[in-house]
């Protein structure tokens, strides 16, 4: 970064010591740099007027620009509550402009009859239009300003930043620190040469910095986004694809060159069904790995019930039909106890010797497989955290199975690789479809294989939305349900009622169901995340074996045992939840042959994005397609818990739910760029290697190779 953009933003006019310690604080800005690659979230066209009359509730606390003039004005209250009031009128109606701080000042430069430029967030009461500390300049002053754009950039902000410099004087700030930078003509060399520019139609970096603060024309302002854009989405493909490579340069994987007795055994005389053409497509994908002799590194996707255990089964045993052991770690007791019954059934009458080890293992069992992978006795172990203990060695682990990886940290995944002093295979599995731009950044080095059929006879589960005035409704036909036999979940947001929150909680819903299902052999489970894990793997024992028709719990059981009796789940506050998570949650039902329904209640108000998500629920069950628009109503963040496990990269203006297209050319074009020079070692390319590094540090974590 040039040395203009590196000085103290205090030394810029209109700043000073007081309001540099405060955007400091706030949003972390102290150089001239830091600013101005700070960017507008949106633009208010100032050269444009509304008239009071255009003005309707949809623009609530919408920035909006108005001519009017003064017709009245007074101190009202008293004490702390006295504010001063200026009737503001035009040709179309009336406005009242309400200061409560500064308002001796603001009453000197208010003249009665004078007409004004007003600038400010428009509310609305009865009818009535009022803007809260408007910028407030006369119509002279407004035409005698020389303007660096019509177009006028709102930054993000905080409410203690807003209040120390309000938008008038942020965009005053941003226009000096430009003229600083702007004396420096190295201060935004471009780290893209001119062939590059001109192959992809991009403006120069200096000019998309500019048009991004000021733009010049509406074109001018696309024109700069995308390229700010492209810059930011190539600095992160350059930092994924040169670590994918360095990967692959540095990893030797194992080869298993066999498909052996045991593989075809199964595959042909013990599968339970026949496989999905996306299912052998995986198998094959991950053999390509295995015979590659690159160590593999695959993410691989798949809805609830998509078959996801029967491709990492029949894996693990090509992995035992070259000598070696594999293992599958999963985030629960009871899950791994689940895979641990599947496994054992499918292994019946092969050579392959299965054994599980979780936390609450008795002595005997633990004994058993701890001396059994260290002796190599045990082909498939079976776990939970415990299998990263450092008790636990195996005698050649070749292959690594996480399933539901992100709920793992990451340090517990790194200690699977200690396992052998030459990586094994990884296969890390989700239920949760990611979308696409999102799994090019999380996992851009990994290998994605998807699976999006599901097995032949599964119906598609009915999802139906209720608010709370329909709560009988919904009780009659948990009991219709119940009296065929089948059994029911029924999930709340939280385990007590909260004050901060208005949501369905657990306890209120237990005595609700116990009053509202009088019949005396109704029975409940309950299971919830403060409860002991003995305790909750025995109440999903109950509700397994049948000895419960309901289970009230919280999403806890998002990742959790497979009921095929269970054909109803019913979500309380179901506003509450991501879609992500509401489409798990449904996953919990429709793993048998029967008809199950989904219902979502709500209560009777919902924002503009709650009930967005609710009607895309009953619309599809197609994991994917609700992980796309999910990225879009909530952001890279939530999904996936990202912000949490340090798996996202922070993006300053690229939109990973819209900008996929960019994604994919930036790839491309950092693909490119590395075949020529894998280090970005050339002289020429100094600039891209700081652009890689400036995104390398930005990203919270490394793990690319512990996925």
């Amino acid at each position: 970064m040039s040395g203009v953009l590196t000085r103290d933003i205090k030394y810029v006019g209109g700043v000073g010591e007081v309001r540099a310690k405060v955007l400091e604080k706030e949003i972390g800005v102290r150089t001239i740099g830091d600013l101005l690659t700070r960017y507008p979230y949106r633009y208010i066209d100032r050269t444009r007027h509304l008239k009071l009359g255009e003005l309707d509730e949809s623009m609530d606390n919408t920035y909006v620009q108005l001519r009017c003039r003064v017709v009245g004005k007074s101190f009202v209250g008293e004490g702390s509550r006295r504010r001063f009031v200026v009737e503001a009128v035009d040709a179309t109606g009336s406005a009242e402009l309400i200061w409560f701080q500064g308002i001796k000042w603001i009453e000197k430069r208010v003249e009665m009859g004078r007409e004004y430029i007003v600038f400010g967030r428009p509310s609305f009461f009865r009818g009535r239009i009022s803007l809260v500390h408007p910028e407030i300049e006369t119509v002279e002053q407004c035409l005698s300003r020389k303007q660096e754009s019509g177009f006028q950039g709102i930054y993000p902000s905080t409410e203690r930043l807003s209040q120390a410099i309000p938008v008038k004087a942020m965009q005053t700030i941003i226009h000096n620190a430009w003229q600083i930078a702007s004396t420096d003509a190295s201060a935004f060399a471009d780290p893209l040469s001119e062939a590059l520019r001109r192959k992809h139609g991009l403006i120069t970096l200096r000019e998309a910095i500019y048009n991004i603060h000021f733009p010049q024309s509406s074109e001018l302002l696309r024109q700069a986004q995308y390229r700010l854009k492209f810059d930011e989405l190539l600095g992160v493909q350059l930092t994924i694809q040169a670590r994918r490579t360095e990967r692959h340069v540095r990893n030797d994987g194992f080869i298993f060159p066999r498909v052996g007795d045991n593989f075809n055994a199964f595959y042909h005389n013990k599968i339970p069904f026949a496989l999905t053409g996306a299912q052998q497509r995986v198998i094959k994908e991950i053999r390509a790995d295995m015979i590659s002799g690159r160590q593999m590194n695959r993410l691989l996707q798949g809805d609830v019930g998509s078959g996801k255990t029967m491709v990492a089964f029949m894996t693990m045993l090509l992995a035992v039909d070259n000598g070696f052991q594999a293992c599958i770690m999963a985030p629960t007791e009871i899950l791994a106890r689940q895979h641990y019954a599947s496994m054992q059934r499918f292994a019946e009458g092969l050579n392959v010797r299965v054994a599980i080890l979780t936390g609450s293992s008795k002595s005997k069992e633990r004994r058993a497989s701890l001396s059994g992978v260290a002796s190599g006795e045990i082909d498939i172990l079976i776990g939970t955290h415990a299998l990263i203990e450092d008790k636990v060695q195996f005698a050649n682990l070749g292959y690594v199975v996480i399933d539901e990886q992100h709920r793992f940290g990451v340090e517990q995944r790194a200690k699977l690789w200690t396992k052998n002093q030459q990586p094994p295979h990884i296969l890390v599995m989700t239920a949760t479809p990611i979308p696409r731009t999102l799994a090019m950044t999380l996992y851009g080095d990994l290998e994605v294989s998807v699976i999006d059929e599901l097995p032949p006879g599964r119906q598609p589960i009915r999802t139906f939305h209720y608010y709370d005035s329909s709560r009988l409704k919904m009780f009659g036909f948990l009991r219709s349900e119940i009296a065929k036999g089948r059994q029911v979940y029924i999930v709340y947001p939280l385990i007590k009622e909260s004050e901060k929150m208005d949501y369905k909680d657990l306890y209120d819903g237990f005595e609700s169901i116990s009053r509202d299902f009088p019949l005396p052999n109704y029975r409940i489970a309950v299971c919830h995340g403060q409860m002991k894990p003995e305790d909750k793997d025995a109440s999903m024992a109950q509700f397994k074996s049948g000895e419960a028709d309901i289970m009230i719990a919280t999403s806890v059981i998002e990742v959790g045992v497979d009921v095929p009796n269970a054909t109803v789940m019913v979500i309380e506050s179901a506003e509450r939840f991501g879609l992500s998570q509401l489409h798990q949650l449904r996953g919990r039902v429709g793993r048998g042959g029967e008809q199950s329904y989904c219902i979502l209640m709500s209560g009777d108000k919902l924002s503009k994005e709650g009930r967005a998500r609710l009607e895309a629920m009953c619309a599809t069950n197609d994991g994917f397609r609700l992980s796309e628009l999910d990225l879009k109503l909530r952001g890279a963040g939530d999904i996936h818990g990202t912000q949490q496990s340090g798996d996202a990269f922070e993006l300053n203006i690229a939109n990973l739910a819209t900008d996929n297209q960019i994604m994919q050319l930036t790839r491309d074009v950092a693909l490119e760029i590395l075949a020529d020079d894998p280090t970005l070692a050339k002289p020429e390319n100094s600039l891209l290697r700081e652009l890689r590094e400036r995104h390398h540090r930005r990203e919270r974590i490394d793990f690319s190779d512990i996925s």
